[in-house]
């Protein structure tokens, strides 16, 4: 049977949910911009595939996931500038998060697995978590967790190594760079186009922000870094280690 809930009809759903026992993964992405070369839906892609895969290791089920994030920030997304980034203001999206929560509770869902694609989203998906668990608590429920995560946490030092023999920038400027197209390049070839990548160096920010933001410091290909060291292999490597620590984590909190 299928992973994902939206596939199921609601009597497979009930099966599944009604007792507690089985992990609900909730993506979360953005709709933004990744440079020439690459789709504007690699947030939502990518971490709705990861979750997909651990679902299937471990006996999990995948909602649809949240295809909107928070605003763009310059030094991480590139801005909220580019036509084609479509964001939400902060309390929409932990809204958002919250009445998610809510809904899959009443189902019968005691575990969910939040898993990020989209830096910004962070601290706004924290927020909705902890007004959910207020509001359960309210509802008498306490037997409710919730696990939050970024995939690219779990790739280690040394798999770094072997993705950046000529240096690692940092996630914070892998926006549109070798992480997502390598990762793409496995999952969705179709969706890049390496003879549109721009080779530039890795962007340079100052020690602060600036309100509004100014769009100049963003390289004009909206890429941070250079994806022209992205190769499908590489997508494999990283696709290997994250399903495989996300996997180890959720057996570790919520069992099998």
């Amino acid at each position: 049977m299928t992973v994902h809930i939206g596939e199921m009809n609601w009597r497979q759903y009930h099966a599944a949910s009604r007792d507690g026992s089985v992990p609900v993964f909730l993506p979360l992405g953005a709709l933004e911009q990744h440079g020439p070369h690459m789709s504007m839906n690699v947030d939502v892609l990518l971490p709705t595939k990861m979750s997909e895969m651990v679902a299937a290791q471990i006996g999990g089920m995948v909602a649809p996931p949240i295809t909107y994030g928070y605003k763009s920030q310059v030094k991480s997304g590139g801005g909220n500038h580019f036509p084609g980034t479509t964001s939400l203001d902060g309390h929409t999206l932990s809204r958002i998060v919250h009445d998610l929560i809510l809904e899959f509770a009443r189902h019968g869902v005691r575990k969910i697995v939040a898993v990020n694609g989209h830096f910004e989203n962070s601290m706004f998906l924290t927020e909705g978590v902890d007004l959910a668990l207020r509001s359960l608590r309210a509802q008498r429920i306490f037997d409710f967790r919730i696990m939050t995560l970024s995939y690219w946490d779990f790739i280690d030092t040394a798999s770094i190594a072997r993705l950046y023999p000529e240096g690692f920038v940092g996630w914070d400027l892998e926006h549109g760079g070798v992480l997502e197209t390598s990762m793409m390049l496995h999952w969705y070839p179709h969706l890049v186009d390496m003879s549109k990548v721009e080779d530039h160096p890795p962007a340079s920010f100052p020690p602060y922000d600036l309100h509004p933001p100014n769009p100049d410091w963003t390289p004009p290909s909206g890429t941070l870094s250079s994806p022209k060291n992205a190769s499908a292999e590489k997508g494999k490597l990283i696709v290997e280690v994250s399903s495989a620590g996300i996997a180890n984590a959720v057996r570790g909190e919520f069992g099998e």
